[in-house]
C-alpha cells in the first residue's frame, strides 16, 4: 500500500509518497504565481493548481509503490474563497489569505453580536465571509450565481471525489464555523448573507470524505477505491506531520507567514487576543496559534532590496548571539494579525545611523520578526498554553543564529527535527491512511526525531526581555503617525 500528501500552498504544490509505515518514498513540487491586479490584492486561478497537481502525479507515477495507491490527502492554504455557479464552474480566480480587500467589510462583520462567540475569532481580512460580502457588494453579478464556495483543499477534494466535501479545521477559518459544535452556524452564514446549502459537506481531516474517481483512477494508474480523507488547513496538517496533537504540544514555523501553534485537548477561544482558535484536523481536539503575517517575507524583502540572498544575509551574522542592536524592526510588511488585527499598519526601522551597515538591517529584521513571535507566545500563555518546548519548522529554521535568537527572546528551547518529511505534506498523507485503514491517529500521527535542541542563551535573555518590551510602545509609536 502507499499513501499520497498533497499540500496546496500559495506558491506550489508538493505532492508525497508514502509506504504503509509512514516512510517517504518519492515527492514531486510544481509551482505556479499569484496575480496581484490591485495593491492588496491577492488571488489565483485554481485550474493552475489541477495543472500542478496532474504534473506532481505524472511525475510520481514512475514509483513502483504507485499502483498501490490506497488513501489520499489534501492541506491547502486557509481562507481562499474558490466560488462556484451551479455546474461547479469556477466564477472568478480566488481571492486567498493574504488578500486584503474585504478589510471593510471584515470590520463591520466583526461587530455584529455573536460572531465572534460563535466562531471563536476575530473576523480578520483575509477570512473567506467578509470577501463573499466584498463579492455582494462590488460584483453583485458573480455573488447572484455562487452556488457553492469551497475552501482550496475543498476545491482539490471535488476534483478528486466529484464531491463538495471540507474539514472542520479548514473550515474553522472561514467566520462560517461553530467552531466549538464543529458545524456550520446558521446564524453566522446568515450575518455573511450566505445559506447552509451554499456550503460543502463536513468531516474530520482523518475521515474519509469519499473515494477516487474511478476516470481518475484510470488515468493515474491505481486500482479503484483510493480514499480521499477530508483533509485539512496548512497548519493544522503541518501540526500532524509533527505529531502536534495533545495539549502541550507546539511548533514555530518561520514560513511566509509567522506561526506559533499549541494544540488543545479542549474548546477555549479567546478572539480579543487575535489568537485563531480552529478545529484541529482530529476529532474532539482543537489548536490555537498566533499569526504574523510577514516572517521569511521580511527577510525576503531585505534581500531584494539589498541585492543579496537571504542566505547571505543570515550568514554575515555569525552563529553567535549577540545584544539587541539599536536600530528597530517592525515587521508589518503587510498589516498584522496577532496581536493587533490590523490591516493597515505596515512596516518601520528606527535607530538608523550613519553608521548603520547591511549586518545592521539583518539583525534588526530577525530580532523584529522574533519579537512579534514573542507577541503571540504572550497570547498562548494569556489563555494557558504553554508547551514547555517548540518544534521549530520552515525555511527560516536554516539559519542558527535566528534559531538562537528566537529561543532566547521566548526563553524556551527549539528541537529541530532530524532531516526528512514532517511537514503540511506528510501530515495529509498520514489523514489519507488513517481515512483508508481506520488507524488510531496517535498511533500514525507520532512526533519526529528530534537532531538538535537549540537552548535560549540564558546570559541574554534579560536584555531580550527589556527590548521586546519596547516592541509593543514602538508599534504604538508607529501606527500613530502613520
Amino acid at each position: 500500500m502507499s499513501f499520497l500528501g498533497l499540500d496546496l500552498g500559495t506558491s506550489g504544490l508538493r505532492a508525497l509518497l508514502t509506504d504503509e509505515g509512514g516512510t517517504p518514498l518519492a515527492s514531486a513540487e510544481r509551482h505556479y504565481e499569484a496575480s496581484h491586479p490591485r495593491s492588496g490584492w491577492s488571488e489565483q486561478d485554481p485550474a493552475d493548481w489541477i495543472a500542478a497537481l496532474e504534473g506532481a502525479v505524472e511525475e510520481l507515477r514512475a514509483h513502483p509503490s504507485w499502483a498501490g495507491l490506497r488513501g489520499i490527502g489534501v492541506a491547502g492554504h486557509m481562507h481562499g474563497a474558490v466560488t462556484l455557479d451551479a455546474d461547479d464552474r469556477v466564477i472568478r480566480p480566488c481571492i486567498l489569505w493574504n488578500d486584503t480587500r474585504s478589510h471593510a467589510e471584515a470590520a463591520r462583520l466583526d461587530t455584529i453580536p455573536g460572531v465572534r462567540a460563535l466562531s471563536g475569532n476575530i473576523v480578520f481580512p483575509g477570512f473567506t465571509a467578509p470577501k463573499l460580502l466584498w463579492m455582494q457588494a462590488h460584483e453583485p453579478e458573480a455573488f447572484a450565481r455562487v452556488a457553492r464556495v469551497l475552501l482550496p483543499a475543498a476545491y482539490l477534494n471535488l476534483y478528486l471525489t466529484g464531491d463538495h466535501v471540507a474539514d472542520m479545521s479548514d473550515s474553522a477559518g472561514t467566520s462560517w464555523l461553530d467552531t466549538g459544535a464543529r458545524d456550520w452556524s446558521d446564524r453566522l452564514l446568515e450575518a455573511g448573507n450566505m445559506r447552509r446549502d451554499q456550503m460543502p459537506r463536513l468531516v474530520e481531516g482523518c475521515a474519509p470524505a469519499g473515494i477516487l474517481r474511478e476516470d481518475l483512477a484510470r488515468q493515474w494508474g491505481v486500482g479503484p477505491g483510493a480514499a480521499v480523507a477530508g483533509g485539512a488547513g496548512d497548519n493544522a496538517a503541518a501540526a500532524c506531520g509533527t505529531g502536534v496533537l495533545s495539549e502541550g504540544q507546539g511548533f514555530v514555523s518561520l514560513g511566509t507567514s509567522g506561526v506559533l501553534l499549541a494544540a488543545r485537548d479542549g474548546y477555549r477561544p479567546s478572539p480579543d487576543t487575535a489568537l485563531h482558535s480552529f478545529c484541529h484536523a482530529v476529532p474532539g481536539t482543537w489548536y490555537q496559534m498566533g499569526v504574523m503575517l510577514s516572517c521569511t517575507d521580511s527577510l525576503n524583502w531585505l534581500a531584494r532590496i539589498t541585492g543579496a540572498r537571504p542566505a547571505e544575509l543570515t550568514a554575515a551574522l555569525g552563529d553567535c548571539l549577540t545584544a539587541p542592536g539599536r536600530v528597530r524592526f517592525l515587521p508589518y510588511l503587510s498589516g498584522e494579525r496577532t496581536p493587533h488585527n490590523d490591516a493597515d499598519i505596515r512596516g518601520a526601522f528606527t535607530g538608523i545611523g550613519a553608521e548603520t551597515t547591511r549586518e545592521d538591517l539583518t539583525r534588526a529584521v530577525l530580532e523584529g520578526v522574533s519579537f512579534g513571535l514573542r507577541d503571540s507566545a504572550e497570547a498562548l500563555r494569556s489563555v494557558g498554553a504553554r508547551p514547555a518546548q517548540l518544534l521549530a519548522i520552515g525555511g527560516g529554521s536554516g539559519s542558527r543564529y535566528w534559531l538562537r535568537l528566537l529561543a532566547t527572546v521566548l526563553d524556551t528551547p527549539l528541537h529541530l527535527p532530524k532531516a526528512g518529511e514532517f511537514g503540511a505534506a506528510l501530515g495529509a498523507a498520514r489523514l489519507g491512511r488513517i481515512a483508508a485503514t481506520g488507524e488510531s491517529p496517535a498511533e500514525v500521527m507520532t512526533p519526529p526525531a528530534t537532531g538538535e535542541v537549540v537552548e535560549p542563551v540564558s546570559a541574554l535573555v534579560p536584555a531580550f526581555d527589556t527590548a521586546y518590551r519596547r516592541f509593543g510602545p514602538a508599534y504604538r509609536g508607529i501606527r500613530a503617525i502613520q
